[in-house]
């Protein structure tokens, strides 16, 4: 498997299979890569799958993971766009894995937080960013979450309209 961040899309018809980077669970000095499924076994939740969690009075001191990204989308009504970071890096989403249980195969939740200035106009919260620099300190919880949780500065990120396939040129 490679390491290749993609856009992260809501509304991508895989079912939320992505590839995820956590500790191994047989040798928590190494991390590993594998394949999760996005949202919680609706058997658990009144036939709910949930697919986010807010931080909010929140540790996360397990199971921790990160969903390579190297954008994510929004959307609201029918205006789509399309966020990066203003740096042009590709990031992480933080998120918590779940264990495969009977035919449910091990899945993912992100992790959210309130929106901030540049993604406030389109909708109320987005998932956690993890920056390169911050990955090992959430995968093992050495960075307080209020630190990792923080909401990004004004001009983080760039939001710009995704076009309708019909008004690309050929």
């Amino acid at each position: 498997m490679t390491l290749t961040p993609t856009p992260f899309d809501p509304e991508a018809v895989d079912r939320g299979e992505r590839l995820l980077v956590r500790r191994k669970t047989d040798d928590p000095t190494k991390t590993e890569l594998v394949t999760a499924v996005w949202g919680s076994d609706p058997r658990f939740n009144d036939g709910i799958n949930y697919r986010f969690v807010r931080t909010e009075g929140r540790a996360f001191p397990a199971r921790r993971c990160l969903i390579p990204a190297s954008d994510f989308r929004m959307g609201t009504g029918d205006h789509r766009y399309r966020v990066t970071l203003d740096s042009g890096n590709f990031f992480y989403l933080a998120a918590i894995w779940d264990p495969p249980l009977a035919d449910w195969p091990l899945s993912y939740r992100i992790l959210t937080i309130a929106a901030g200035a540049d993604i406030i106009p389109y909708q109320s919260r987005h998932g956690v960013i993890i920056h390169r620099r911050d990955v090992m300190h959430w995968l093992d919880g050495t960075l307080p979450n209020e630190v990792l949780f923080e909401e990004p500065p004004r001009h983080s990120f760039c939001v710009e309209p995704l076009r309708a396939q019909a008004d690309l040129p050929l």
